[in-house]
């Protein structure tokens, strides 16, 4: 157990700041998991508006110290990719 008044104070702030993490993690993987139910339902437009409204908040969670920015821009990059494959794969 702590002892001082400091590291009681960092307990503190630990807590609320692993609950608020946790909290934006939850909510991008959401808005990723509506993105990805998009693709596989094969509607582009549907997919591309899924992805529109999730890239800024995963932006925001990066910017957050949430996830890692190369994290938020690997994974932006693959879901526009399936996406822009999905538009592909109708036209042929």
């Amino acid at each position: 157990m702590a002892n001082t008044a400091s590291a009681r104070k960092r307990i503190r702030q630990t807590e609320k700041r692993t609950e608020r993490n946790r909290s934006r993690r939850s909510r991008v993987r959401g808005f990723i998991r509506k993105v990805e139910l998009a693709i596989a339902g094969g509607d582009k437009s549907v997919a591309q508006e899924a992805l529109r409204a999730a890239q800024p908040e995963m932006q925001r969670a990066a910017d957050k110290g949430v996830f890692h920015d190369n994290t938020v821009a690997r994974k932006l990059s693959r879901l526009s990719a399936r996406i822009k494959a999905l538009g592909a794969a109708v036209q042929a």
